[in-house]
């Protein structure tokens, strides 16, 4: 008995209105308008057949949908109603992944969903969501990298996470390169609980494991032990400490009232841009800078002929256009202020593969990064292999 359009509509009606009959009313039609499709299908393909069915799902108002998807003899068959719903689903998770990358939590992600579709999204269907997000961090984290980086930016931020039904802050290693093309880019991002040499060296051994050979400079912070491990796993590579690092260190060693006229001098020794501005006349006013104020400060008396400082001065040896972006770790520095963006919203992050995923999605979709950095391509000794058309009118410095 065939019903008429308005009892098939006071049934749905009906069914509606029980436990799960919203539920169970979407996978009938979905299925019922698969088998039609599929009829209308093998109407424009004589000799092919209806062969069965095969399991499937899909997820609508917060719940998974299961159904029968039909198929055919040849499996040619591929209902459009189904790419419907898979292009749906992959719009939820983009759009989930996407808020809780910005800093939300999966509750408040579901509270979002909530007021969009209009039915709470529990926590484990966001967490589904944002897998998506995850496994795609995780694969970029992982990726194959060049053989060679110009310059490389290492530094440490810390973050608060739950371990053992307490929370600590842990350290979360960043390396942010300089690519052979000019762009900066993220090769990695990894989790230990403090900040030491020995981190960085098992940290330098994956690098070159996924890829790397040789780096043309490091740059970091004052770390005791870096210039070691960087020795042993990248030999050659000449090392430049964060001038900002530096200042910082000095100013905590004097009275508030004389951090301006120290700072003043300061500038002076850590000058960029002057050709005729040598590694030589830093250190030299370095010593004189530090018997000025070693009168009063026994501490900086101390730094007079500290030869490791020397490393803080290495920028010097590059062209003075590239000198202001190499001499300290201010761009890995504003890196780690947007990771502490995302993680701030939380008190504490649950662990520290949520932070990664985090950090990784950030990192991810830094648009500046695929911006060519003016000039930082012409100094011959970190771009040894750019083309030499692109020095010929650069007379301002010849790279010695």
């Amino acid at each position: 008995m065939l019903l008429t359009k308005e009892q098939i509509s006071e049934q749905m009606c009906k069914h509606a209105q029980q436990k799960n009959g919203l539920h169970d009313l979407m996978e009938i039609m979905i299925e019922s308008m698969m088998v039609a499709e599929r009829s209308e299908f093998l109407v424009d393909n004589p000799g092919n057949k209806g062969n069965g069915y095969r399991p499937g799902s899909a997820y609508g108002h917060g719940r998974k949908l299961e159904f029968r998807i039909p198929r055919d003899r040849y499996g040619n068959f591929h209902p459009q109603i189904l790419a419907i719903l898979r292009d749906q689903e992959e719009e939820c998770d983009q759009l989930a992944g996407v808020l809780y990358t910005k800093g939300l939590t999966q509750e408040q992600v579901g509270d979002v969903f909530d007021q969009i579709y209009g039915q709470h999204y529990s926590k484990a269907s966001i967490s589904r969501m944002v897998d998506s997000v995850r496994s795609q961090v995780n694969e970029w984290l992982e990726r194959g990298l060049e053989a060679y980086y110009p310059v490389m930016f290492v530094d440490c931020v810390h973050i608060k996470i739950h371990r053992k039904r307490s929370v600590a802050s842990e350290a979360f290693y960043v390396a942010l390169a300089v690519t052979e093309e000019g762009t900066r880019e993220v090769l990695g991002i990894f989790n230990m609980p403090e900040e030491s040499a020995s981190g960085w060296d098992e940290i330098f051994v994956g690098l070159k494991e996924r890829g790397v050979q040789r780096i043309g400079l490091m740059v970091a912070d004052g770390i005791k032990g870096l210039d070691t491990v960087l020795g042993k796993r990248f030999p050659n590579t000449p090392l430049q400490r964060c001038v900002t690092h530096l200042k910082r260190n000095v100013f905590s060693k004097v009275r508030h009232g004389d951090k301006s006229a120290i700072a003043e001098d300061l500038r002076d020794i850590f000058r960029t841009g002057q050709r005729q501005y040598t590694l030589d006349m830093a250190w030299t006013k370095w010593q004189e800078m530090c018997d000025k104020w070693g009168k009063d400060y026994l501490s900086i008396k101390r730094l007079r002929n500290n030869a490791d400082y020397k490393a803080y001065m290495t920028y010097l040896n590059y062209n003075p256009q590239v000198q202001s972006m190499i001499y300290t770790t201010n761009w890995i520095e504003r890196l780690n202020r947007d990771f502490r963006r995302v993680t701030r919203m939380r008190t504490a992050m649950p662990n520290d593969d949520s932070v990664l995923t985090l950090m990784g999605s950030v990192a991810m979709d830094h648009k500046s990064y695929d911006r060519i950095l003016p000039r930082i391509t012409c100094d011959k000794k970190l771009f040894p292999d750019k083309q030499m058309e692109e020095y010929e009118n650069d007379d301002f410095y010849d790279n010695k």
